[in-house]
C-alpha cells in the first residue's frame, strides 16, 4: 500500500523562471465513503518526475495552488492510508485557472463493498480545535470496552477505579455522539463495547460554541452507524481470560432503501472482576486488607432512522439505551497489635441496578449556499439509579452488627438547541446558537443504622435550569486565521433535603473564547487559543447522605458546593512530515473556587480513627503542562505512534495531622505541586496482507500528591490480527500487561504514616472475532453531531 507523502514546495526549476506565472489550480478533497473533508491532504504538482510545487488541503478539505507557470502538469492528491489520485492537466493562455472540483480518495485498507469502514490502524487528525483518533482494529483489540482502550489514547488516563482524566485532570466532560448522558463516566465507559466506537475526539480547549463544563475539556465518543444501501451489518464477539472470565458481544445492522435509512446496534458485557489491596499504618503497626469481587452485566443498544425529505432537508430520530446490573462483595479486615485496638471486620454487599435512556429528534436544513445550515435538536435523557448496600461489622469478640443503606435515584435531563451557520464572507463563517437544559434529580434514601435514626429515611432533590446563547465568527486570510466567540449563560440551582429548602444559586456569566492560527508553511501550523470554562458540582458530590462506608471512612456529599471556574490558554504546533505528522502543545490553566476533597473527624463515633470524607471549595489553583505526539510510517511494514505528556498542578486541600501532645487529629491547609508524566509507544507491524502485529508500551511516573505519593506504573501489551474472506472476517488476539507489572502503590505521612498497594486483573488475554456482512455498497452519508466538527453539503444527507 503506497501511503507516503511527497515533499513539496521545492524551488521551481530554472527552466520555468521566465515563464508566465499566473496559473492556478484548486479543488476540494473528500473521503469517498463518508464525504467528510480530508484535512492536510498533499497536493503535488510535477513536471515529469520533478516536483515543482504543492500545497495542503485546509480544515474543510479545500486547496489552492497559484502563481503557476502556464505548462503541462501531473497533479497527485494523496493522504496517508488512502489511494493516491493522479491528474494530467494543461494550463495555457485560454485556461490559466483550473478547478479540479471534488476529489474523492478511497481508504487503501478498505474496499467499497465492505459495510463498515474500519482501518487496520488508528489514525490521528489535528483539527483547529480538537484531535480526532479514528479508531482502527489495533485499538478495538486492546480490550473489550471503551474503558480498556482509553489508556492507549494520548493525553488520556483511566485509573484502577475506571475514573478518566485528560492531561492529568479528572474534570473532563464525556459525551456520546456529541450528547451528554446521566451515567457517571467511569460506569459509562465500561458499558460501551470497543467495537462500537468509530472515533474519539479530544477537545482540550473548546470554543464558546460548546457547553462550558469540564476544566480539562471534552472527550466525545462517536459510535458507528452505517448508511450503506440495502441490508448490511457486522457481528463481534470476544472473551477475556483473567482471574475471572468476561465476555462481550456486539451486533451492528442497517437497512437503507430510497429516502429512509434504519440503523441499530446492540452490545453486551458480562463477567466478574477481582481487585483488592492492603494498607499498612506504620505508627501503630496496623494492617487493613480489602478484597473485592464484583459482577457486572451491562447492555447498550441504539436504534434510529434517517428520513431524507429532499436534498435540503433531513429528519432523524434515534434512541440510546444503557442497562446495567451489578453486585460487589467487599471484605475489609483491620488488625492491630495485641492490646491496642480490637480487630475490625466488615463484609459489605452492594447491589446496583441502573437504566439510562436517551431519545433524540433532529432536523437539518441546507440553504442554497454551501455551508449555510440550520440545525434543530431535542434530546430527552432519563436515568434510574438504584442501590442497596448491606454491612456486617464485627469488632473484637462482640456480636456482629448489621445495618444497610438503600438509595433510589431518578435523573431527568431535557436539552433543546438551535444552531445556525452562515459563511457570510469568503473563508469565514458566522455561527449562532441557543440552548436550554433542564435537569431534575430526585433521590430517596433509607438506612437501618440506629446511629442515624433521626434520618432513617430521607429525600434529596437537586434541580438545575441552564439557558444559553452563543456567537462565534472566524475567518482566514492567507496564512493567518482567527475565531472569536462568547457564550452567555443563565444558571439556576435549587436543592431540598427532607422537604426543606437547601442550597440555591442563580447567576448569569459570560464564557469567551478566542483562536488564532498561523500557517508558517503549508506543512507547519501554529494555534493559540483561550477559553473560560466551569465545573459544576455533580449530584454525587452534593448528596448529604452516605455514598459508601468502610470501618474507618464514611463518604458523604456537600449540598453547599459552588461551581469552580477555569481560564485556559494553549499553544499547539503541528508539523506534517513526509511519512506522517508531529504535534506539540503547551497549556496553562488558572482555577478559581476549586472543588476538592475535605477530610475531618467523625465526631459521632467512639473510634478516634473514624473520619468523614466530603467536598469543599478552595481558593485559586494553577496548572500547566505539555504534550508531544507523532504518527510516523517508518517503512511499508512498520509504523509507530509515540506520545508523552507532562502536567503540574498546584493543589490545596484540608488535611489532618496528629497533635503529639493531645494525640488528636488537627486540621491544616496544605499546598503542593502535583506533577504527572506519562509516555506511550504504539507499534504496528504488517507481516502479510492478512496478518498484523501490534506492540504497546505504557509508563506512568511517580506522583507526589496532596495526601498520597503514588509510585510509578508501567506495562507492555502485544496483539495480533488475522483477516480472511476479503477482510470481512477478522480474528484478534491480545495479551494485556504481559509481565503483570501494573499496580497502584502509594505511601503517605498524612494524617498518619502509611503505605499501601492495590491490584486488579491487569494481566489478561483477549480473543475476539468480527464478521461483516451485507449486500450493498458503501454510500455513507455524513453524520452531524452538535459537538462535532464535521460539515454537511448538499450532495449528502442524514444527521446521524
Amino acid at each position: 500500500m503506497k501511503s507516503k507523502l511527497l515533499l513539496f514546495f521545492a524551488l521551481s526549476c530554472f527552466s520555468f523562471s521566465f515563464a508566465q506565472s499566473n496559473g492556478k489550480v484548486n479543488g476540494i478533497v473528500l473521503d469517498a465513503q463518508s464525504n467528510e473533508p480530508i484535512s492536510y491532504a498533499t497536493i503535488t504538482l510535477k513536471s515529469g518526475d520533478t516536483v515543482i510545487t504543492g500545497a495542503l488541503s485546509d480544515d474543510s478539505g479545500k486547496f489552492s495552488v497559484d502563481k503557476l507557470a502556464l505548462q503541462d502538469y501531473i497533479v497527485d492528491v494523496q493522504f496517508i492510508g488512502y489511494t493516491t489520485k493522479e491528474f494530467k492537466i494543461t494550463l495555457n493562455e485560454e485556461q490559466s485557472q483550473l478547478n479540479l472540483g471534488t476529489v474523492t480518495l478511497t481508504p487503501a485498507s478498505t474496499q467499497l463493498d465492505e459495510v463498515t469502514v474500519v482501518a487496520e490502524y488508528s489514525t490521528v487528525e489535528q483539527k483547529i480545535d480538537r484531535r480526532i483518533i479514528n479508531v482502527g482494529r489495533d485499538l478495538t483489540t486492546a480490550g473489550a470496552t471503551a474503558s480498556e482502550i482509553m489508556n492507549n489514547i494520548p493525553s488520556v488516563n483511566v485509573d484502577q477505579d475506571g475514573k478518566i482524566s485528560l492531561r492529568g485532570n479528572a474534570n473532563v466532560r464525556v459525551l456520546i455522539d456529541g450528547r451528554p448522558t446521566n451515567i457517571e463516566p467511569s460506569q459509562l465507559l465500561k458499558q460501551i463495547p470497543s467495537t462500537s466506537i468509530k472515533k474519539i475526539e479530544l477537545i482540550t480547549n473548546p470554543s464558546a460554541k460548546y457547553n462550558p463544563e469540564g476544566m480539562s475539556g471534552i472527550i466525545n465518543i462517536v459510535l458507528h452507524k452505517n448508511t450503506s444501501d440495502g441490508f448490511n451489518g457486522s457481528i463481534s464477539s470476544g472473551i477475556t481470560l483473567a482471574e475471572k472470565i468476561k465476555n462481550n458481544n456486539t451486533l451492528d445492522m442497517n437497512y437503507r432503501k430510497g429516502k429512509v435509512n434504519f440503523f441499530g446496534n446492540v452490545g453486551g458485557n458480562f463477567g466478574d472482576y477481582v481487585n483488592g489491596g492492603e494498607v499498612n499504618r506504620l505508627d501503630q503497626n496496623s494492617k487493613q486488607r480489602i478484597d473485592m469481587l464484583s459482577g457486572n452485566d451491562s447492555y447498550l443498544y441504539k436504534i434510529g432512522m434517517d428520513y431524507y425529505i429532499n436534498d435540503k432537508n433531513t429528519l432523524s430520530v434515534y434512541t440510546n439505551q444503557n442497562k446495567s446490573k451489578g453486585t460487589m462483595n467487599a471484605d475489609t479486615d483491620i488488625t492491630y497489635p495485641i492490646g491496642s485496638f480490637d480487630r475490625i471486620q466488615q463484609a459489605s454487599v452492594y447491589d446496583t441496578d441502573n437504566l439510562n435512556s436517551s431519545y433524540n429528534l433532529a432536523f437539518k436544513h441546507l440553504f442554497e449556499k454551501e455551508g449555510h445550515t440550520l440545525d434543530l435538536e431535542a434530546n430527552y435523557n432519563t436515568a434510574t439509579n438504584d442501590q442497596e448496600v448491606s454491612y456486617l461489622n464485627t469488632i473484637g469478640n462482640q456480636a456482629p452488627f448489621k445495618y444497610g443503606d438503600a438509595t433510589d435515584g431518578k435523573d431527568d435531563l431535557v436539552t433543546i438547541n438551535l444552531d445556525y451557520v452562515n459563511p457570510i464572507v469568503d473563508n469565514g463563517k458566522l455561527e449562532l446558537g441557543m440552548e436550554a437544559r433542564l435537569s431534575r434529580n430526585d433521590n430517596d434514601y433509607s438506612t437501618s443504622n440506629p446511629a442515624v435514626a433521626d434520618h432513617s429515611t430521607s429525600n434529596y432533590t437537586y434541580d438545575t435550569d441552564i439557558y444559553s446563547a452563543y456567537a462565534t465568527f472566524g475567518q482566514k486570510f492567507n496564512k493567518i486565521g482567527y475565531q472569536i466567540g462568547g457564550r452567555f449563560e443563565s444558571y439556576k440551582v435549587n436543592s431540598t433535603f427532607d422537604g426543606e429548602k437547601g442550597f440555591k444559586d442563580d447567576y448569569i456569566t459570560l464564557y469567551p473564547s478566542a483562536y488564532i492560527t498561523y500557517d508558517l508553511t503549508a506543512k507547519d501550523m501554529f494555534q493559540l487559543s483561550y477559553s473560560r470554562r466551569v465545573d459544576r458540582p455533580g449530584i454525587w458530590q452534593t448528596k448529604p447522605i452516605r455514598q459508601y462506608s468502610t470501618p474507618t471512612i464514611t463518604n458523604i456529599g456537600n449540598p453547599e458546593l459552588e461551581p469552580q471556574f477555569t481560564n485556559s490558554v494553549e499553544l499547539n504546533y503541528t508539523r506534517m512530515l513526509s511519512k506522517g505528522s508531529f504535534t506539540a502543545g503547551v497549556f496553562y490553566r488558572k482555577i478559581n473556587n476549586e472543588i476538592n476533597h475535605l477530610i475531618y473527624d467523625d465526631l459521632d463515633t467512639e473510634n478516634p480513627n473514624d473520619m468523614i470524607m466530603t467536598y469543599g471549595n478552595f481558593d485559586t489553583n494553577e496548572s500547566y503542562g505539555f504534550e508531544l505526539s507523532a504518527n510516523y510510517k517508518i517503512n511499508s511494514w512498520w509504523d509507530i505512534q509515540p506520545a508523552i505528556d507532562f502536567s503540574s498542578i498546584k493543589q490545596k486541600g484540608i488535611l489532618f495531622i496528629v497533635n503529639e501532645q493531645t494525640q488528636q487529629l488537627e486540621p491544616f491547609q496544605r499546598n503542593v505541586d502535583i506533577q504527572s508524566f506519562n509516555a506511550r509507544l504504539n507499534s504496528n507491524f504488517k507481516v502479510t496482507n492478512q496478518l498484523r502485529l501490534n506492540l504497546f508500551g505504557f509508563y506512568k511516573g511517580s506522583t507526589d500528591g496532596l495526601q498520597f505519593n503514588s509510585e510509578e506504573m508501567y506495562k507492555i501489551d502485544a496483539g495480533a490480527r488475522y483477516t480472511m474472506l476479503n477482510n470481512k472476517l477478522t480474528f484478534s488476539l491480545r495479551v494485556n500487561d504481559i509481565f503483570d507489572t501494573m499496580k497502584f502503590a502509594f505511601k503517605s505521612d498524612l494524617p498518619y504514616p502509611q503505605t499501601g498497594e492495590f491490584t486488579w486483573e491487569s494481566r489478561s488475554v483477549y480473543f475476539g472475532v468480527n464478521y461483516m456482512f451485507g449486500s450493498g455498497k458503501n454510500k455513507s452519508l455524513q453524520r452531524k453531531y452538535r459537538d462535532s466538527n464535521t460539515k454537511q453539503n448538499s450532495s449528502s444527507g442524514g444527521l446521524f
